[in-house]
């Protein structure tokens, strides 16, 4: 039986670049950091008080979330509306000319509506149980940014959320590869999105001492790979792309950016926070992903990694990628960090990281890893630092590993017909 063709047909996102795919593929092209101060609360009390914030939202272009709804959705379900909106306008699709049963929607996240619910408990200390607001549940789980894109267009096919910490957008995208390749559905709407960089997200992530202090130097507080490291950066934003199966693509004439080849999932089975050290989990997730997609390790040019800017993560990273790939790992095979840019968005990365590795393919090009001064000796790749390198890529692998020991891996490829 022939395997049914996934294909990205479109592209949407909210990142502290940008709050559009073009601002944020230039942002990435020109080196521009989206981390500084945060400002959407007072955060002079915390150790950490820099974060990847977007920018002024709603800003242009405008909003897809229209005023009325606002009030029913926390900002990481408005956030992954506005992302949605953005690819399937992208996409071409018209959803009232598709079976609505065939059209479906997989959106994770890996805290859901963190501010809502910090909002709803100070009014239950202050003003008590009945001044608790009705939206609250509907705003603040995990699968509201599913629901309500769904909603927005009616679909009524496959419709689900992810929520595996910081891989939640990566299994939410290979779940909608799934369902397209078992033909439960023809198109799904998936990606992440996270709106954690509140009161409670930022002193719980101090708590843990995971967070860079760089506090008098924000824009190279996210340097991945650098010996000066010392923590990832809190950020928010959403990304979404569109899953088609590449006939019923083909058959509207839509633009292709890219092919989904395949997928890998695994445990670490080690720690709730920190990644096994030889980074055996996320070795086995590279390794079902490209015996799921039938690519061999030497066919991959380039690997947009988790790359947070952790002292272990980082480690275990280069360590996996090592154990998987090679010796091409030291000979071919490129790795750079989209978090270096705009600091580590915990469930929507996985999301905003595969427009930006769509992008690179179509674009012939491979993203920097800006901030990368001084290698730390035990990180050796060829991670692509400061500067944009021109390569015609045909097979990319992005990879997403989240507290609770998740890791997926997803391959890309160049659409070749």
């Amino acid at each position: 039986m022939t395997k049914r063709r996934v294909v990205i047909t479109g592209l949407g996102t909210v990142n502290p670049l940008a709050q559009d795919v073009a601002g944020f593929w230039d942002g990435l092209m020109h080196g521009r950091s989206g981390v500084g101060p945060i400002t959407h609360f007072d955060a002079s009390a915390y150790d950490s008080r820099i974060g990847g914030e977007v920018k002024d939202f709603p800003g242009p272009p405008e909003s897809h979330v229209e005023r009325r709804e606002v009030k029913r959705l926390d900002m990481f379900a408005q956030f992954a509306v506005s992302a949605a909106v953005e690819a399937v306008a992208d996409s071409g699709l018209q959803f009232d000319q598709e079976d609505p049963f065939r059209s479906g929607v997989v959106i994770g996240s890996g805290i859901g509506g963190l501010g809502e619910l910090e909002s709803q408990h100070l009014r239950l200390i202050e003003k008590g149980p009945s001044k608790v607001s009705a939206f609250t549940v509907p705003k603040l789980m995990v699968n509201a940014a599913s629901g309500n894109v769904s909603i927005l267009w009616g679909l009524q096919g496959p419709n689900s959320a992810t929520a595996t910490a910081c891989a939640s957008a990566g299994h939410a995208i290979a779940d909608a590869f799934r369902f397209i390749r078992a033909d439960e559905a023809e198109v799904i709407i998936t990606g992440g999105s996270e709106a954690a960089l509140t009161r409670l997200g930022l002193s719980s992530f101090c708590a843990l001492r995971g967070l860079s202090t760089r506090n008098d130097d924000p824009v190279h507080a996210s340097r991945p790979w650098d010996k000066g490291r010392d923590g990832f950066v809190l950020a928010e934003g959403a990304g979404v792309i569109v899953l088609e199966e590449l006939e019923h693509a083909k058959a509207r004439g839509a633009k292709i950016y890219a092919e989904l080849l395949g997928y890998g999932v695994s445990g670490d089975g080690s720690h709730i926070t920190a990644p096994q050290p030889e980074g055996k989990g996320a070795a086995m997730a590279m390794r079902q992903a490209l015996r799921n997609a039938g690519v061999a390790p030497e066919q991959v040019d380039y690997i947009n990694a988790h790359g947070t800017s952790t002292e272990l993560g980082d480690l275990a990273e280069t360590r996996a990628i090592k154990a998987v790939f090679g010796d091409h790992a030291k000979s071919g095979l490129m790795v750079s960090s989209t978090k270096s840019f705009i600091g580590h968005t915990l469930g929507a990365s996985g999301g905003i990281e595969a427009v930006a590795v769509a992008k690179c393919i179509i674009e012939n090009v491979v993203h920097a890893t800006i901030n990368l001064d001084d290698p730390d000796p035990e990180c050796d790749l060829d991670y692509v630092p400061h500067t944009p390198r021109e390569h015609a890529i045909q097979v990319a692998m992005s990879n997403s590993f989240g507290f609770g020991g998740h890791n997926v891996s997803l391959l890309i490829g160049r659409y070749t017909g």
